[in-house]
């Protein structure tokens, strides 16, 4: 019963995977509803999760874990989404899309390849038929997990705490983690599927440590792609001529969380090694890309004086 398709389940989770996205790409494209988009994603990683434990039919402690991590992690994000967007109206996202089914198309293609590369070390481990006893490393992943996933929820209920204040209309979030990060809740899904990748290291054996690519695609999405890329687009057209703002950009670290005072006080360079990208300044107002050096005296001096 192990051995479906092929021993690793590659082949039948991408066929899961492609008919349940094609799914509701059809209902999207058919009735203009994107508020499910989202959910069939978070949901699809539970699907894989699931699927392939069962099927395996091992249940080997390590399989049992991961699998409990990765369906608590999508549960709570397909819920949290769906409960957003039903109170948000329509996702803004798409607005450039329901007339276009070429580019709908292209989205939902890439929502399953980001599911099916994610969860690829979940489904490594499902299928495996090794089971060494449980190790430091799988701790060290288990801990980052839920280091991960707690940071993501706490910052996104700020988020949408904040944002459900009618106090807060024409804001941009600054509280809570938000006054450590710029984008706390990427921080936490990056560093939750790299916990789960380093609690699966213990079962992989030569190709398969290429489940690595799971979290360095996502790594790679987040940073340079459909994450931090388009709402610091988007935040820096809608704010970046507020000096408030200019300094919460320059003192905030984009991803990873730090106090201010040691973030707005760093070198350019350290900065950008820290993901402070050029990337996420191209709509910066009056300031070009490499405004973390020419504003690092201005910006250490606001701090200062604050």
């Amino acid at each position: 019963m192990g051995t479906v398709i092929d021993s690793h389940f590659l082949a039948l989770t991408a066929i899961v995977t492609v008919g349940y996205q094609l799914l509701f790409f059809v209902i999207t494209a058919l009735f203009k509803f994107d508020k499910v988009t989202d959910f069939a994603g978070s949901t699809n990683f539970i699907i894989i999760a699931l699927l392939t434990l069962i099927l395996k039919g091992s249940w080997h402690f390590r399989q049992v874990v991961l699998t409990f991590l990765a369906v608590v992690w999508g549960l709570r994000l397909a819920l949290f989404l769906l409960m957003r967007i039903l109170n948000w109206g329509e996702d803004r996202r798409f607005d450039e899309m329901r007339s276009n089914l070429g580019k709908l198309a292209i989205f939902w293609i890439f929502q399953a390849v980001w599911v099916w590369t994610v969860s690829l070390p979940v489904t490594v481990v499902n299928a495996s038929d090794r089971d060494p006893s449980v190790q430091a490393v799988d701790v060290i992943g288990w801990i980052m997990w839920s280091v991960g996933v707690s940071i993501e929820a706490i910052a996104d209920q700020q988020k949408l705490s904040f944002k459900n204040s009618p106090e807060n209309r024409g804001k941009w979030c600054n509280v809570g983690l938000w006054k450590y990060s710029r984008h706390p809740n990427y921080f936490g899904e990056i560093f939750l599927w790299w916990g789960i990748f380093v609690a699966s290291t213990p079962v992989l054996d030569g190709a398969e440590w290429l489940v690595i690519l799971g979290p360095i695609f996502l790594t790679l999405l987040l940073l340079f792609i459909s994450g931090i890329p388009l709402l610091e687009e988007s935040a820096d057209k809608k704010f970046g001529n507020m000096p408030a703002y200019r300094l919460y950009k320059k003192t905030t670290s984009p991803l990873i969380p730090l106090p201010p005072v040691v973030y707005g006080n760093l070198p350019w360079w350290l900065k950008t090694i820290l993901f402070e990208l050029p990337l996420y300044s191209r709509n910066f107002p009056q300031e070009g890309p490499n405004w973390c050096r020419t504003n690092h005296r201005e910006s250490s001096d606001e701090l200062k004086v604050g």
